[in-house]
């Protein structure tokens, strides 16, 4: 089994408020759980206003698959992210026996 975990840095460079950053941050949060089968939240930056951390986790039998489906959500986000961009990221892959 392999726990696919990705961490993403946002920019919400249009966000004035926590209110705007957070409408942001939950339509693209809810856009993903809808399309992909992954856990996602927000996981850092929650008093930022243009500044958002999502951490998103698969599991998955194999690590290639997993790899995909973070590699798909990461460029999902990316293309549907109207409102801010992606400053970093980082994938890892955890094998559990």
């Amino acid at each position: 089994m392999v726990i696919g975990v990705s961490r993403l840095a946002l920019e919400i460079p249009g966000a004035h408020s926590l209110k705007e950053k957070r409408r942001v941050v939950k339509s693209i949060i809810q856009q993903v759980q809808h399309r992909f089968n992954v856990a996602i939240a927000e996981t850092d930056g929650h008093t930022q206003w243009q500044f958002a951390e999502i951490g998103i986790a698969c599991v998955s039998t194999s690590p290639q698959h997993a790899d995909e489906m973070l590699r798909r959500v990461l460029q999902y986000i990316e293309e549907h992210l109207t409102e801010g961009y992606l400053l970093d990221y980082s994938t890892e892959l955890i094998h559990i026996s």
